[in-house]
């Protein structure tokens, strides 16, 4: 392309045209809204604000379960209590079904005890992705489409707070849900 020149105008409108196709639309916006507004209202009301936080991303949702609340210490299994929780969310999350729901699991940097060893789980990454495993088909089994949800463990990756402390391991055992964007 040497000797091909553009004029000013036409190198704005380009950059223009290009920062304005990574924007959201405000119909995706406004869904996305929506749904946290929904998400919000119902966690508010029937969790505890230290058990869970719902965070507004410039185009998702992040919303971040202690431990605790879902799996009892070195399980993976939620008791019902816990299948109460992650089902008065899924009515909200299932009519998205453009919108594509990670659950990332995380543990804090204790290592994994005998129990579990003899259950074959040998790290807390492998502990961390069966929990989150466990969300997900929970979710798909209350009405969350199955090709938009996926999981990862990240074991002891990626600590929101120091582990040195019992407050700060509590806090980095965790599930998020991210749901990315709105198609509606």
């Amino acid at each position: 392309m040497s000797g091909v020149q553009f004029s000013p105008w036409a190198t704005m409108t380009v950059t223009a045209m290009l920062v304005l196709a990574g924007c959201v639309t405000q119909r995706k916006y406004d869904a996305m809204e929506d749904r946290y507004r929904q998400l919000n209202q119902t966690m508010s009301t029937e969790i505890a604000a230290d058990q869970a936080r719902i965070t507004r991303l410039q185009n998702a949702i992040k919303i971040t379960v202690n431990d605790e609340l879902l799996f009892p210490s070195g399980d993976w299994d939620m008791p019902a209590q816990a299948q109460q929780t992650i089902g008065k969310m899924a009515p909200i999350l299932a009519p998205m079904q453009q919108t594509k729901i990670q659950v990332n699991g995380y543990t804090d940097d204790v290592p994994i005890g005998p129990g579990l060893t003899r259950q074959g789980i040998t790290s807390n990454q492998e502990l961390s992705q069966r929990r989150a495993d466990t969300v997900m088909q929970y979710l798909i089994s209350q009405g969350v489409k199955p090709s938009l949800v996926s999981a990862r463990g990240f074991g002891e990756a990626d600590p929101v707070a120091s582990n040195d402390t019992p407050a700060g391991r509590a806090q980095n055992r965790r599930v998020e849900l991210t749901l990315a964007g709105s198609g509606q």
